[in-house]
């Protein structure tokens, strides 16, 4: 098993502090999976363009359920103007190392079967056609994933900002190479404060994970726009589906 402390040492020594930006994208580490699949963690880190100061949270997602483990995310964000991402990760990561030992997450990271950045040119916001097993030459049958927008009603702060909330639900329209209409997440039309203002959403990625016993487990990374200063911010939530 892969100690926390370990992992921990090098963090400082592997990232500096990033530049402070009006408007920004938060960054994502997939963190792993719990032996059974069930479990599945995941970093966002940044600075934040309302104060310039570092973030780090970590999210532990019930795949069964779809739903945070209870005492989580794990949200640290400095309060002194000198912190620095390496700081504020450090931090985060120390105070999620119980449940990552728990579930043994850093000793299964599950592999990065596609990703879709919101700075790469002329790639699709809203679908993403990938193979379960990163391998040259490719083996097996592909899946496709698609979002689709739909509008929900302001509340709250955004009602004098938007004319509306997007929404989304998430989709297989092909698994293992057979087309199917497969729906495995839907909003509410009461959408979770957390994505604040939220004005479009891009599939920026896919883990896989493949259990020694039981059915695979993929999770889709959906990257959440929402209003900012100077532009729109991005943010991360993983939506878990079981092809």
């Amino acid at each position: 098993m892969i100690d926390c402390r370990t992992w921990l040492a090098g963090l400082a020594a592997a990232f500096v502090a990033l530049p402070a930006v009006a408007a920004e994208f938060s960054t994502f580490q997939s963190l792993g999976f719990s032996e059974d699949g069930g479990v599945y963690a995941f970093e966002e880190y940044g600075i934040s363009d309302s104060s310039g100061l570092a973030y780090s949270s970590i999210f532990f997602i019930d795949t069964v359920k779809d739903a945070f483990l209870p005492g989580t995310p794990i949200r640290i964000g400095v309060k002194r103007d000198k912190a620095s991402i390496a700081t504020v990760r450090r931090e985060a990561m120390e105070k999620a190392a119980p449940l990552l030992s728990e579930h043994g997450l850093l000793d299964r990271p599950g592999e990065l079967a596609a990703f879709n950045p919101i700075s790469e040119v002329d790639a699709a916001k809203d679908e993403l056609r990938y193979f379960q097993h990163p391998a040259d030459p490719a083996f097996g049958k592909p899946y496709t994933l698609k979002i689709e927008e739909f509008f929900a009603t302001p509340t709250r702060y955004c009602v004098d900002l938007v004319d509306a909330l997007k929404a989304f639900r998430l989709k297989f329209s092909e698994k293992n190479g057979e087309p199917v209409d497969e729906i495995v997440h839907e909003d509410s039309t009461d959408i979770p404060e957390s994505r604040q203002c939220t004005v479009d959403y891009r599939l920026g990625g896919v883990v896989t994970y493949a259990p020694p016993a039981g059915a695979p487990v993929h999770v889709a990374l959906i990257n959440v726009l929402s209003l900012g200063y100077e532009g729109n911010n991005g943010r991360w939530i993983a939506v878990p589906a079981r092809p």
